[in-house]
């Protein structure tokens, strides 16, 4: 599975971004997806996750109730959706796949990982 994140770019503090990954190969379904962000001279950190059908979501506590992920297997894609940005979610944001993982929170338990794309929210 290749992954390929986008939509990231400068916003303002309270903007929206949606970011977007696409995967190749046709099992995009039998994956949980999460996305993980890494700031500035921190280390990756988890954001979101949701699991192979959609039914299932978990969030880090910094962004619940700000973000939303979401995918459409169709289209072999999985969403982000950020609202209310905080300078504090600046990073480059990563998406990932995770054929079994027992912890969705834990990056090692991701199997393939796209480039990322980089959110700077200004104050």
């Amino acid at each position: 599975v290749q992954l390929q994140a986008s939509g990231g770019g400068l916003v303002q503090a309270g903007d929206s971004l949606r970011l977007s990954c696409v995967a190749s190969g046709r099992t995009f379904s039998s994956y949980a997806m999460g996305w993980f962000r890494q700031a500035p001279g921190k280390g990756r950190d988890f954001v979101a996750a949701i699991s192979w059908s959609g039914e299932t979501t978990h969030y880090a506590d910094s962004v619940k109730g700000r973000f939303t992920v979401s995918r459409d297997n169709a289209k072999n894609t999985v969403y982000l959706q950020m609202n209310s940005l905080k300078p504090e979610d600046t990073a480059v944001y990563y998406c990932a796949a995770a054929y079994y993982a027992k912890t969705v929170v834990d990056d090692h338990e991701y199997d393939y990982w796209g480039l990322g794309t980089l959110v700077t929210v200004s104050s």
